[in-house]
């Protein structure tokens, strides 16, 4: 899935994992950051990144939540923190990681996700 979003003409990188559902238990939500200079509503492209995966993937792959942010967490070496941003999806309560490169980006993930309803 990440794959085909790294596809996107406007994003620049993304991540993708599963968050909790109350039917299927667990379904994929992407995250991605866009391209610097792109300049057009992030809703519109969330809503480009989910038709993507469904044209690709299929209706099977259950990708129905993108989420555009500013960036995303990341170690100081450059890899992606996807556990942490899943401990922030089901609302876990956890420490920041000694690695990581900005904790302020914890935030800016966690009000991204309250924006879409995901956490409380």
């Amino acid at each position: 899935m990440e794959e085909v979003l790294a596809g996107h003409k406007d994003v620049a990188e993304c991540a993708v994992l599963g968050i909790k559902d109350e039917l299927k238990g667990e379904v994929p939500c992407g995250f991605v950051v866009l391209k610097s200079g792109v300049n057009r509503p992030p809703a519109e492209i969330e809503n480009e990144c989910i038709a993507l995966i469904r044209d690709t993937i299929g209706p099977v792959a259950s990708f129905r939540l993108a989420i555009v942010v500013n960036r995303l967490p990341k170690t100081r070496s450059g890899k992606i923190l996807r556990g942490t941003i899943k401990k922030i999806a089901t609302a876990r309560p956890g420490r920041c990681p000694a690695t990581i490169e900005d904790p302020a980006i914890l935030d800016e993930i966690s009000g991204a996700m309250k924006a879409k309803g995901l956490v409380g």
